[in-house]
C-alpha cells in the first residue's frame, strides 16, 4: 500500500470501506465481484467451492473506493481444507463495513439459505441482500420471495439483480456506496487487487481444471507455482506448476488420453496468464499424487487457505 494514498484530497464526500461477499456455493459471487472491479480476478465454473481463497478486489471511482471481499462459498466443512474454507469467511465477516449476502432467486430456499442467513444473524454492520439471476424469475413469484426473506431478518436493501448480465448491479452498488464511511482510500486508485500475480496465474490453471473434469475431481485437485522465471527481452515467461491429486486413479484422469486434457488445460491456462501479465507464456505442468492434502496442515498453509 502506499503512503500517498492519505494524504490525497478526495473531498468531504469520499466513501471507502470494506465489501464482504457472501453466499451459498454457485451463487455468482466471482461473477459480482469481476464485475464490480471491471477485471477477472476470481475464477468462474459450474462446480461448487471453485472459491477457496479470501481474494480483496479493488473499485476506485469519483464517488469513493469499495474493497470487495470474494469468499468461499457458505456449505457445512467435511475437510481440514473446508474448515478453513469456512473460517475464511467468517473472519471476512467479522472485519467489514458491509455485506452482500448473495442468494440464487431460480431456485428455492432450503436448508442451505437458512445455514446462510443464520451466518450473517450475528453481523451488525449493513448487510444487503443481492437476488442474483432475478432476470430468470417470473415477477410475480419474485415478490414473493423478497417478502419472506424480508421476514428473515432485516437487511439494509433488497436489490434483485443480474451478476452475469450486470441488470440492476449499479443500483447495488449505490447501495454499498451510501453504506460506507467517509475517509481516505484504503488502496492506491490503481490497484485492483492483493494478490499476487502468482497466485492468479495458479488459478487459471485450477479454472481450466475445472472446466475439463467432472465428478468429485475438481474438489481433490490443487495448483502449486513451482517456479517463474522473468525472461530476458523479447523472450517467454517461463512458468511451471504442478496440478496434485488426491488418489493415484484420479491421476490419468487430469492427464487424460495421450495427454489431451493436460494438453487442452495447459494452452488455455497459457492463453490466460499471458493475457493476464501481458507477456508471452511458456507454461509447464506436471501432475502429483499427494494422498490426503486436504487434510494435511502444512500443504494447506503453502496454499495461503488460512
Amino acid at each position: 500500500m502506499s503512503d500517498d494514498t492519505s494524504q490525497v484530497d478526495h473531498g468531504e464526500g469520499y466513501r471507502v470501506g470494506t465489501v464482504a461477499l457472501v453466499g451459498r456455493p454457485n451463487a455468482g459471487k466471482s461473477t459480482l465481484m469481476n464485475r464490480l472491479v471491471g477485471s477477472k480476478l476470481s475464477i468462474v465454473s459450474d462446480k461448487p467451492q471453485t472459491t477457496r481463497h479470501r481474494i480483496h478486489g479493488v473499485l476506485s471511482e469519483a464517488r469513493g473506493q469499495i474493497v470487495f471481499v470474494d469468499t468461499p462459498g457458505v456449505h457445512r466443512p467435511h475437510f481440514r481444507m473446508n474448515e478453513r474454507m469456512m473460517k475464511v469467511t467468517r473472519t471476512a465477516l467479522a472485519d467489514v463495513d458491509a455485506v452482500v449476502v448473495m442468494i440464487d432467486a431460480s431456485e428455492p430456499l432450503g436448508g442451505g439459505a437458512r445455514y446462510l442467513l443464520d451466518l450473517v444473524g450475528q453481523v451488525r454492520c449493513p448487510v444487503i441482500l443481492a437476488l442474483n439471476k432475478a432476470d430468470s424469475v417470473p415477477k410475480p413469484s419474485l415478490l414473493p420471495l423478497m417478502d419472506r426473506l424480508r421476514n428473515e431478518r432485516e437487511f439494509a436493501d433488497i436489490v434483485p439483480m443480474s451478476a452475469l448480465d450486470g441488470d440492476n448491479v449499479d443500483a447495488l452498488l449505490s447501495a454499498l456506496f451510501a453504506a460506507m464511511p467517509v475517509g481516505p482510500p484504503l488502496f492506491p486508485e490503481d490497484a485492483l487487487t492483493d494478490r499476487s500475480v502468482r497466485f492468479l496465474a495458479a488459478e487459471r490453471v485450477r479454472e481450466q481444471l475445472l472446466h475439463r473434469t467432472r465428478e468429485e475431481l475438481p474438489y481433490s485437485t490443487a495448483v502449486v507455482i513451482d517456479s517463474w522465471v522473468e525472461p530476458e527481452e523479447g523472450r517467454q515467461v517461463e512458468i511451471s506448476a504442478t496440478i496434485y491429486v488426491d488418489k493415484d486413479s484420479q491421476k490419468p484422469i487430469v492427464i487424460g488420453k495421450g495427454g489431451r486434457v493436460l494438453k487442452a488445460v495447459g494452452t488455455a491456462a497459457r492463453r490466460e496468464i499471458a493475457d493476464l501479465i501481458g507477456q508471452p507464456v511458456d507454461l509447464r505442468l506436471w501432475v502429483k499424487v499427494r494422498p490426503q492434502w486436504r487434510e494435511k496442515s502444512a500443504f494447506l498453509d503453502s496454499m495461503d487457505i488460512t
